[in-house]
């Protein structure tokens, strides 16, 4: 296959491949809003970059919202670790909140972060040595410190559970990955359609995003899954940080659980309502304005992600990030 024909069937370029694209079942909301979600940055009023993000918010098994295209098909990358706990939850009796959130995490290091990290190695039990997430640019020159960490310290903890060895947990053969595969399958419902290496060395699996949505919908309902979303919940703060669209979802929106992903991917879910989000360029800053825009016509006020405010070094006010997305109704 030719890179273009890859790229019109994993991005269609066209409205008309768009509908070809939807599921079977689309509600008149989800097919009367095709457009992405465009989302301006401005800078004293003049435009100085344009995101586009494709959302698609799945309910009941149906999409019931969509901009975009929803089965735009990407990796999870880092939004998979919610759905990566589910084993080590199910194996685990004895993990609280702090010890299922910093599995579920993307940290920034911050110093409950790494602890929290610590703690569960001190469980699993295994040691820093332990981990084969490599060293990350910009942090520490430890393990410990890279933000996939608190995931690799669940796979180790997996691990001791199950008797299975330690060495090569990351490698796709291996029993843990095996595991996150047959996690993937069964909150999905579908097999991904592809896979390849993260960032910190483990399986990395691709879906659609009404997949991902209708995963993240269902996940508190599956045996296991209510322990990760609550710890979650509990303890954003270890889940990723302040400057993090889904820290900000999950502190503003009761119920919620959220978990961003590299390349400017976001899912969350209230255990009704499953989302997913793609920034078409890979950029992080346009997803909160893209929430705040895309929830709202669901009845999920998102007022303060509506704009995210722009500040120089001197920490005066310069522009702003916010969305021109205006939800298309039938009567």
């Amino acid at each position: 296959m030719t890179i273009d024909a890859q790229r019109q069937r994993v991005c269609p370029d066209s409205v008309t491949t768009l509908y070809r694209y939807l599921v079977p079942a689309v509600s008149p909301l989800a097919l009367a809003a095709v457009e992405p979600i465009v989302v301006e940055v401005r800078r004293n009023g003049m435009v100085e970059a344009r995101h586009r993000v494709h959302a698609v918010a799945v309910r009941g098994g149906d999409v019931v919202a969509a901009a975009g295209n929803p089965n735009l098909t990407c990796f999870m990358r880092s939004s998979s670790k919610p759905i990566q706990a589910l084993s080590l939850a199910r194996a685990r009796g004895d993990l609280d909140d702090a010890d299922l959130a910093i599995a579920s995490a993307s940290h920034r290091a911050t110093d409950d972060q790494i602890a929290a990290v610590r703690a569960l190695l001190a469980k699993a039990p295994a040691t820093e040595d332990d981990l084969e997430c490599g060293l990350q640019e910009g942090r520490p020159p430890q393990r410990v410190f890279h933000n996939c960490s608190g995931k690799h310290a669940g796979m180790l903890a997996l691990c001791r559970a199950h008797g299975w060895p330690t060495a090569g947990y990351r490698l796709q053969d291996h029993p843990v990955q095996q595991a996150a595969l047959a996690a993937h399958v069964e909150v999905a419902k579908t097999q991904p359609t592809a896979t390849a290496t993260d960032g910190c060395g483990v399986v990395t699996f691709a879906l659609p995003l009404e997949r991902m949505a209708h995963a993240f919908a269902r996940l508190p309902h599956l045996p296991g899954g209510a322990r990760v979303t609550e710890a979650m919940r509990a303890r954003p703060d270890l889940v990723g940080g302040p400057d993090g669209a889904d820290f900000h979802l999950m502190q503003v929106a009761p119920g919620w659980y959220a978990k961003g992903g590299a390349e400017g991917l976001f899912c969350g879910g209230d255990g009704t309502t499953g989302i997913a989000l793609k920034s078409e360029d890979g950029a992080s800053r346009p997803l909160e304005p893209a929430l705040a825009a895309f929830l709202g016509p669901l009845g999920i006020d998102l007022a303060p992600l509506a704009s995210t405010k722009i500040n120089n070094s001197r920490g005066e006010l310069v522009g702003e990030i916010e969305s021109l997305y205006e939800p298309v109704t039938r009567n």
